[in-house]
């Protein structure tokens, strides 16, 4: 998160508070919504590791910085991709027409997010964090960037981890896909200056989405012979 290693550490404890009551819940009513559930967990799990890139950026300490920088990116570049549509893949039913689609989507976000993270633990010089208007800026190499505009890998990130939920035969995870998408926007037009930073901090807090869908069975709903 953005702003303070005070708020990051903050954010992280609403979050994995969230996102365990989720999973207990989920664990009681279907354990088809554990992977849903565990999102707002590793989201806070995600901000934790921020509070300590701004620790080590406080207090000049590089290799905190690389070491914590690095479980960042590990969330933004090689969870979310791969986590999010087999959370989608495991939460819909098995006459869905869509199911292995979302297979597929999952399958590809594994590649996609190691061919996106790996490189960064073989060179570590590729991880650069500064700080731009009180917020943390995480740039550097990345593996694509010879094969592909960057832009190109952003397009491709985000169709893995929208596209999804959108399809869902749920019609609240298709809600919770309409966050990424308000997400994006703002991040895109308001604060493109610190994006990636923005995005998991945005995102993470539309996992809370996933939390009143999870504590109030809204699946169920659309799926009574799943949920009773």
């Amino acid at each position: 998160m953005c702003l303070s290693q005070t708020i990051s550490f903050a954010a992280s404890g609403v979050l994995l508070a969230g996102g365990l009551y989720a999973s207990h819940r989920a664990w009681k009513i279907n354990k088809s919504y554990l992977p849903v559930a565990l999102m707002p967990v590793f989201a806070g799990l995600q901000q934790f590791s921020e509070g300590f890139v701004w620790m080590g950026m406080n207090g000049n300490d590089p290799s905190l910085v690389l070491v914590a920088a690095l479980w960042f990116i590990f969330f933004t570049w090689f969870m979310w991709p791969f986590w999010i549509p087999l959370s989608v893949y495991v939460l819909e039913p098995k006459e869905s027409r869509r199911k292995h689609l979302f297979w597929v989507f999952s399958l590809a976000g594994l590649v996609f997010g190691l061919v996106l993270f790996v490189p960064h633990l073989i060179n570590p010089d590729w991880v650069i964090v500064s700080v731009n208007r009180d917020s943390l800026v995480y740039d550097g190499t990345m593996l694509l960037d010879s094969i592909i505009p960057r832009n190109a890998s952003n397009a491709i990130y985000l169709v893995l981890i929208i596209v999804p939920p959108l399809l869902s035969r749920y019609r609240h995870i298709r809600y919770f896909g309409l966050s990424l998408v308000a997400v994006i926007g703002i991040d895109y037009f308001f604060l493109s200056y610190a994006y990636i930073s923005f995005f998991c901090l945005l995102a993470g807090l539309a996992t809370l989405h996933l939390i009143y869908i999870i504590s109030r069975n809204k699946c169920g709903l659309d799926c009574k012979m799943l949920f009773n």
